[in-house]
C-alpha cells in the first residue's frame, strides 16, 4: 500500500503510522468545510484520517466518502470509515472501525477481509484481547479523559490503558478528551497513537492545532521510547 508514514511496531499491517489519528464530526465541523479542514490536518501532520458520521443518510455519506477519499489518497494517508461497513466497502476505503455495540470484529473480518486495516474500540484488557483474536490490527482506547464529543464513551484510566498497552501486540491509539493539553498526561503509557476530534475538526486553524497535536505527541513518545 502507499502510506508515507512508516512504523516500526512489528505487529503493525502495512506500517500504519497510528501516532495522529483524526476522526471527523459533523457537529463540529460543518460538510461545507469538511475537506478542508481534513486537508490541512494531513498537512500538518495527521497520519490517519476516520469519516465518522452518524447522522447522515446513506447516499450523503456515500458521497462524502469518496471526496474525503480522494483527499486522503493524495496525500498518502489511510482513510478509515466508522462502523459502516457498507460505505467501506463501496468505496474502496482502506479500513473499518467498530465499537463494542457494532457489528462484531470477527464477522467484521470475514467481511472486509485480510488485506483491509480493522480497528476496534476497547476499554478493559478482556475487550481488547478479544478484539486481537478477533482480527483487529489496532485498538482505540478511550475515553481516557472527559469528552462531549461521545457521551457513550466508557471511561478509561490511564493504569487501564497502560495495561491494554502491555496485553496486546498491536497499535494502541487513546481517544478521548485529547489536546495538546493532556497529552502530557499520557506520558508513560507507551501508546502508539492519539485520536483527536474537537481539537482539530472544532480549530479554525486546522493545520496548526495537528501540528501541535503531532509535538506534543512526539514529545511523549520520545520519552516513553
Amino acid at each position: 500500500m502507499f502510506w508515507k508514514n512508516k512504523s516500526k511496531k512489528t505487529e503493525n499491517k502495512d506500517g500504519v503510522d497510528y501516532s495522529v489519528y483524526v476522526i471527523t464530526d459533523s457537529v463540529i465541523c460543518p460538510p461545507e468545510r469538511l475537506l478542508f479542514q481534513i486537508e490541512e490536518a494531513v498537512l500538518g501532520g495527521a497520519t490517519v484520517i476516520q469519516l465518522r458520521e452518524k447522522k447522515a443518510d446513506s447516499l450523503t455519506f456515500y458521497k462524502t466518502t469518496i471526496d474525503v477519499y480522494a483527499v486522503a489518497k493524495k496525500h498518502g494517508v489511510p482513510l478509515i470509515i466508522n462502523d459502516r461497513t457498507d460505505m467501506m466497502l463501496a468505496a474502496g476505503c482502506d479500513g473499518l472501525h467498530i465499537g463494542q455495540k457494532d457489528l462484531p470484529a470477527a464477522v467484521a473480518r470475514k467481511l472486509i477481509g485480510q488485506n483491509k486495516i480493522l480497528g476496534v474500540s476497547v476499554s478493559t484488557a478482556d475487550e481488547a484481547k478479544k478484539a486481537v483474536a478477533d482480527g483487529a490490527d489496532y485498538l482505540g482506547v478511550g475515553a481516557v479523559f472527559p469528552t462531549g464529543t461521545k457521551d457513550d464513551a466508557d471511561s478509561v484510566s490511564l493504569e487501564m490503558l497502560k495495561e491494554i498497552k502491555e496485553t496486546v501486540g498491536i497499535p494502541v491509539v487513546a481517544i478521548g478528551g485529547i489536546s495538546k493539553e493532556t497529552i502530557p498526561k499520557l506520558t508513560g503509557t507507551n501508546i502508539d497513537g492519539v485520536a483527536v476530534v474537537s481539537a482539530v475538526m472544532g480549530s479554525s486553524a486546522p493545520k496548526n492545532a495537528t501540528e501541535e497535536i503531532k509535538s506534543a505527541f512526539d514529545k511523549i513518545r520520545n520519552v516513553s521510547k
